[in-house]
């Protein structure tokens, strides 16, 4: 087990109705509020109705930004930055999933200062301070609303980006399931699989003599596994929206990485490419990409392929256990192969290109340029 330091400053107000309390959460920080959403959906839920009570409750002077992408965008983080350092807001209010909530930390970070956000993920600036952030959540899938991570595309510079900072948790998140009874199956799917595809990148990380945090690993997708297609089947059900988002909070709040020095991330960074390049969900890139990696490292990292396997499928050997998670994702709805993404034309030259241009999968289990072909290949 490699040496670690276990540090999560997010509150966590988790379970029905736990947004009556987000207006005194908010007052603490200030009552000039930046409130950022998405493309509309938290109104037709009545989630902005809720909000928008609980500010006025407090007697809030609010700003809004709303329009964030699935695959949010740098542009939309320096608009929404230059309307909270224009009106010197107090609070910023992510009201969304992942990218909303992605969106806003760096957008806490970008308020105070006077230069593009982008400058944070070239590391030609570090944040010094930044904006409170508070979150609530609509969507269980990224783990954001506990973690500082926060990815953003860059059209420009053909790249999705990532930064994290201790400056950049949520100081609280709330979470109601309720308000991920809307969500639609395909989306609730692609959580289910985002959140099972983070487990997976820690135990594919380094240090694995981390036994403890590998039965967190064994657990958290367990439960993904037994209440996920229930949950397909009973959108509506509370109790399983809430084995859900809990799931989805717990794979990636740290404690999977107690005990490792890195998380592999090889397989999100090929996921981000397909994003860029055709805007395929999230969730969805991570099915496709997980099956063809897996594949291309069980000559190499078999046992551990094999050792997951076991304890999550009770099956032997590193092929079975490819095969019954490729199966799961197929069962859930989940494309596995590019060829299954409505609307688009993969081109395999272009991913190579931006394969190599963003140096992906290059993080503990190292790709080189001969296996980025290969990939691809079980790709499409």
């Amino acid at each position: 087990m490699e040496n670690f330091i276990a540090y999560n400053p997010t509150s966590l107000h988790f379970g029905k109705d736990v947004i009556e309390g987000l207006g005194q959460i908010i007052k603490k920080y200030g009552t000039r509020v930046l409130l950022v959403y998405g493309k509309g959906s938290i109104k037709q839920n009545g989630l902005y109705d809720l909000v928008k009570s609980q500010l006025g409750s407090i007697e809030a002077e609010v700003f809004e930004y709303s329009g964030i992408r699935s695959n949010p965008i740098i542009e939309d983080v320096d608009a929404a930055a230059a309307l909270g350092r224009s009106n010197s807001v107090d609070v910023v209010l992510a009201v969304g999933g992942g990218s909303v909530i992605d969106s806003s930390k760096i957008i806490s970070i970008a308020i105070p200062v006077n230069f593009p956000a982008w400058n944070f993920f070239i590391r030609k600036a570090a944040p010094t301070t930044s904006v409170p952030l508070i979150a609530v959540l609509t969507l269980a899938a990224t783990g954001t609303e506990m973690n500082p991570f926060a990815v953003v595309t860059n059209h420009k510079a053909e790249t999705k980006g990532s930064f994290g900072s201790p400056l950049t948790y949520p100081k609280h998140s709330f979470l109601d399931p309720q308000f991920t009874v809307s969500v639609p199956r395909d989306y609730t799917a692609y959580g289910v699989a985002d959140l099972i595809a983070h487990s997976l990148e820690a135990f594919f990380g380094k240090g694995e003599e981390a036994t403890l945090s590998d039965r967190l690993v064994y657990s958290i997708i367990s439960e993904a596994l037994e209440y996920g297609p229930l949950l397909l089947n009973d959108l509506t059900n509370y109790k399983l929206r809430a084995k859900i988002m809990y799931a989805a909070t717990m794979a990636l709040n740290g404690l999977t990485m107690n005990g490792r020095t890195s998380g592999e991330w090889g397989v999100h960074s090929i996921g981000h490419i397909l994003s860029l390049l055709y805007d395929v969900p999230h969730g969805a890139s991570l099915t496709i990409v997980y099956p063809a990696w897996l594949k291309l490292q069980k000559d190499r990292i078999g046992e551990r392929i094999a050792l997951l396997g076991q304890h999550i499928f009770g099956v032997q050997g590193a092929d079975e256990t490819i095969k019954q998670l490729e199966q799961f994702f197929k069962n859930t709805g989940c494309p596995v192969r590019l060829s299954e993404v409505n609307g688009i034309s993969p081109d395999p030259e272009e991913i190579y290109r931006i394969m190599v241009h963003n140096k992906a999968a290059t993080n503990v289990h190292k790709l080189d340029y001969v296996d980025y072909r290969k990939i691809i290949g079980l790709m499409m």
